[in-house]
Parts: structure tokens; sequence; C-alpha cells
């Protein structure tokens, strides 16, 4: 006899809805993991290198509302229920780095993006559809956004002041996590995405860095 529970359509709602919220709601998580930053010294910036490192940490927290918005609407898709735990097991690793961001956000003495809302709710439509398509599909789009986003991490670790090794340390880990998601969805049977596609999705992203950087 399975010992694995079953939840009803509401419970699983009601599930849903709670980490939405907590997703787009100030210290509403706990990370498994303590951040990176926590033993190191803050580093002195001055006014505009602090400005523009808080920028680079709201564009990244704005990722991660992102990615917890694709991996919940893969997940309530997901047709094999391996996959689906394994989008969910995905999600949970990345409240990691949405408080990492979130935590440095208010050590830098700034706010996360305004826009969160609005990229959540495109995000898990875009992860809905995905994991409609398919399971192969679904784990492609992963490795091909975790792809993207170990790019831009690079991006910005070659940007942040030498001296801010807080920064650096969380967006260090934060690329090696992406790089084994990416890794572990491709084993698992992820297609590769065609140029065009990943062409479209770059312009999504870039679209998202501008705006999140500034608000």
């Amino acid at each position: 006899m399975s010992s694995k529970r079953h939840y009803s359509a509401l419970d699983q709602f009601l599930m849903g809805a709670d980490q939405v919220l907590r997703t787009l709601s100030a210290s509403a998580n706990s990370p498994e993991r303590p951040s990176p930053a926590d033993e190191l010294s803050e580093a002195t910036l001055n006014a505009d290198e602090k400005r523009h490192v808080a920028g680079l940490m709201r564009v990244n927290h704005a990722g991660e509302v992102c990615a917890q918005a694709l991996y919940q609407g893969q997940a309530l898709t997901a047709q094999l229920e391996d996959v689906r735990e394994s989008m969910n097991r995905a999600a949970r690793e990345e409240i990691d780095h949405l408080v990492w961001c979130e935590q440095r956000l208010v050590q830098l003495g700034s706010h996360t993006s305004i826009l969160n809302p609005i990229w959540y709710a495109a995000s898990f439509s875009i992860g809905a559809m995905a994991g409609a398509l398919g399971d192969r599909w679904s784990l492609g789009f992963v490795a091909a956004t975790e792809n993207q986003v170990c790019t831009h991490l690079e991006s910005h670790l070659q940007q942040l002041p030498a001296q801010d090794q807080k920064s650096r340390a969380v967006l260090q880990q934060m690329k090696e996590d992406e790089a084994r998601h990416e890794q572990l969805a491709t084993e698992a049977g992820g297609i590769r995405f065609p140029a065009p596609v990943r062409h479209l999705m770059t312009l999504v992203s870039k679209a998202m860095t501008a705006s999140s950087y500034r608000v």
C-alpha cells in the first residue's frame, strides 16, 4: 500500500496560491542553505557602484521570480510524476537564490522590482504551455533557460566592483547551481531548442533585464 499522499484539486490550488504569495512577498521564504555572503565583510562602495550592484541584484531577483513561476507552471502540466517532482525540487532549490538576492538588496539599501508580479504571471503561463507540449519540451525549456541565466550571471560577475565580495559569492554559487540544473534537465531527456526559439527567449530576457534593473 502506497504511503504517498494524494491532494485534492482544492488542496493543490491552495498550495499553488500560497507559493505565489511567498514568491512575491518580501521575507516570506526561508532558504535551505545560508547565503554564501554571510561570512564576508561588506565592501565600501560609492553611490554609483552601490546603485549599479543593486540594479544587477534586482535583475537576478526578478530572474528567480521567473524561475519559480516557470517551474511551478511546468509542474502543473508535466505528464510524468518523476518530471513533475523534478520541477518541484528545482523550484525549491531556486528559493535559496530568491532569498539570497533579496537579502543582498536589503544590505545595499535597495528594493526588489515592482514588475515582479508581471514577470511571474508571464513566466507561469510560458511554463505551463511548455509542460503541456510534453516532458521533453518542458525539460528542454529548463535547459535553455538555465543556459541563458548562466550567461547573464557571468556577465554580472564581470561587472561587479572588485571589492564587492559579498555579491560575487552569491552570484558565483547561483551560477554553479544553474549550470547543474541545466545539465540535469538535458540528461533527463530535454530537447535542444532550435536557434529561432532561443533567440526569442534572449529578446524576452533582455526586456526583463532592462526594466528590472531600473524598477
